[in-house]
């Protein structure tokens, strides 16, 4: 835009009124015809700027008799608020345009219908852990958390494995030192809760687990584990099985029964895997269970003595037992499941069924 000067003026004896009128009309006339906001710095520098017009015929005001400097001064200041006050009225007249054309493009119509999101529900993995922590937590036991990143000690040594056992070649893991690995099992956690030495102790510990393990319908390098601990006076081999009927029970039906068989482990003496009843033909035999009847799903034993020993406790005075099964391979018998990687793959077709 052309922005009018009339500095000109002064030099062909134009009265100081006159040249006021001038400029005020001047500046007037090209803030009524602008468009645009930031071309109103350009007029107010114009005419209100350190070099402006009304600047430079306050400069002149020396040219003047004394007593006319006063009356000069005046009208050069009303000629500045009149400019000034116009302009700041230009000024809210385009905020107020600005801001009634973004209302009216960003403005929300509330009688529309809304955009329905989809919603989500829990993994089957989560259903299935929430229902044996409420279990157990029925029973009395308390649900403990660990480190995933653990010492070595605590994953294999302090539960009677030590370093040239040939039972850590079952259990091989991720090192990320020789004594700092990720756990392989949550026993580490019953390690860690029987040195507070806080007794009697009735807890189970769930969490992820880690094996060097190739991924398959029936394997995972990453999978979760329950793990469960008794230790008190006087707890026997009937407390475990007891315990671990009525788990069945609450899990799979009250028509659910138990079978142990003799196994070992090296954290517990004696140790046994436990079957249930197929619940799926009551033990009848079918393709679910190998036509066996029987389904297998833990391990457990009571605490070795030693294991004990090394955690502070007196195993001549207290006895415990523990057992651990995988949170996979119960929601994969719960929910009749057959690939163990549908679990982990987050397809929510599979998903949305549960």
């Amino acid at each position: 835009m052309f922005i009018k000067s009339i500095q000109n003026e002064e030099r062909r004896g134009i009265n100081m009124k006159d040249k006021l009128k001038k400029i005020m009309d001047t500046a007037i006339e090209q803030i009524d015809a602008t468009e645009q906001l930031d071309k109103l710095n350009d007029i107010k520098v114009v005419f209100l700027g350190k070099k402006g017009e009304l600047t430079s015929l306050l400069k002149s005001m020396k040219d003047l008799a004394p007593e006319d400097r006063p009356k000069a001064g005046q009208m050069v200041n009303e000629a500045r608020a009149k400019i000034e006050g116009k302009l700041e009225a230009k000024k809210k007249e385009f905020e107020k345009a600005l801001l009634e054309e973004k209302l009216a493009s960003e403005k929300i119509d509330v009688t529309l219908p809304g955009t329905k999101l989809p919603e989500g529900h829990r993994h089957p993995g989560n259903i299935t852990l929430e229902e044996v922590e409420n279990i157990f937590i029925g029973m009395g036991y308390k649900v403990v958390e660990g480190p995933e990143i653990e010492k070595d000690y605590y994953n294999f040594e302090a539960l009677n494995i030590p370093a040239d056992h040939p039972a850590k070649d079952e259990q091989d893991t991720f090192y990320i030192t020789q004594d700092i690995l990720l756990r392989t099992q949550t026993s580490s956690v019953q390690v860690h809760e029987m040195e507070k030495g806080e007794l009697p102790i009735r807890m189970i510990a769930p969490g992820r687990v880690f094996r060097s393990d190739e991924m398959d319908a029936t394997h995972s390098p990453t999978f979760h584990q329950i793990e469960g601990l008794v230790v008190d006076k006087g707890i026997t081999f009937a407390d475990l099985k007891g315990t671990l009927q009525e788990f069945a029970k609450r899990l799979f039906g009250e028509e659910t029964k138990i079978k142990f068989r003799p196994h070992h482990f090296q954290f517990t003496e004696p140790s046994a895997e436990v079957d249930v009843s197929c619940f799926k033909c009551g033990g009848k035999g079918c393709r679910f269970c190998k036509g066996s009847g029987w389904v297998e799903i833990l391990g457990c034993g009571m605490v070795h003595p030693h294991v004990l020993e090394m955690s502070g406790i007196n195993p001549e005075e207290y006895s415990g037992f523990a057992f651990g099964v995988g949170l996979e391979r119960i929601a994969l018998f719960k929910y009749e499941i057959d690939d163990m990687r549908l679990l982990y793959e987050n397809d929510t077709r599979f998903l949305k069924q549960f």
